[in-house]
């Protein structure tokens, strides 16, 4: 089966769990496709879905992770080595690494989530929550879901929970919900970005985990000051793993803005 052929059966199976999507027109053009069974799958409601659903779309997302290229700890150095003068205690262990965070096989990527935990449901959306669950399948609401569903209310701002990857590269995701920030930052904000590292690195050390790659919690849709949010999690980092098995932490950053203002904490 060819990848358009793979897309469109997809498409189909996600048409024929709701009614409502019958009168949805089926794309010409295969990069339209595409976004389609995105929108999908992004909307679909957490539940249970046929194997041979979730065969063929593990089947299709591999393949996608393969083309977009895997990024491993190895192949990323260390601020030690690019920023030889920088004051970080643990330069040997920190990373900072500009790209698509769903590229990365690390034990963790951490996922800045929303306090309903089901990942982003508005069409490819451009937000990390999105990406993430988008690359990984539906698998990964599916898991969110039961969390939730067992924890009895939304997610705490500060706190941490894990869940497998899936059909990312990663073997796992940590997702964490950050502080929204209105006119500006209060006192108890910066505590509860700190709380957002600090809770994913724990949970990372007691899942055993190596290493760890961050995206920038809280300074997209939550609006935190991206200077602020880098100072806090660069110092949070550097503190914790002077006490930790961890081995490597990644700063992923998408935007030049933020690789700019991580290059100057770190120089």
């Amino acid at each position: 089966m060819t990848r358009e052929q793979k897309v469109s059966t997809l498409i189909q199976y996600l048409k024929q769990e709701n009614q409502g999507y019958a009168s949805i027109p089926d794309p010409i053009d295969e990069g339209e496709q595409r976004r389609l069974l995105r929108s999908l799958m992004n909307v679909r409601y957490p539940g249970h879905a046929s194997a041979e659903y979730e065969k063929l779309q593990d089947e299709l997302l591999q393949e996608e992770a393969e083309e977009k290229g895997i990024v491993t700890c190895n192949d990323i150095p260390v601020i030690e080595q690019e920023y030889p003068c920088s004051e970080i205690k643990n330069s040997d262990r920190i990373s900072l690494w500009r790209g698509d965070i769903t590229r990365l096989g690390v034990d963790a990527i951490v996922n800045a989530a929303n306090s309903q935990l089901l990942g982003c449901f508005v069409p490819c959306h451009g937000c990390i929550d999105n990406a993430i669950h988008s690359a990984a399948g539906i698998q990964l609401r599916n898991e969110c879901a039961e969390i939730m569903t067992e924890q009895g209310h939304e997610e705490p701002i500060g706190k941490a929970k894990i869940t497998k990857g899936y059909n990312l590269p990663a073997k796992h995701v940590i997702h964490t919900v950050g502080p929204i920030v209105g006119l500006a930052v209060t006192e108890k904000q910066k505590e509860q970005l700190k709380d957002c590292y600090l809770n994913c690195l724990k949970l990372a050390e007691k899942s055993s985990l190596k290493s760890i790659a961050f995206c920038c919690i809280s300074t997209g849709e939550f609006h935190f000051p991206n200077k602020l949010a880098a100072e806090i999690a660069v110092d949070t980092v550097d503190r914790f793993l002077t006490k930790t098995s961890i081995e490597r932490v990644i700063f992923n950053v998408f935007k030049e803005q933020d690789f700019n203002i991580y290059k100057k904490l770190f120089c």
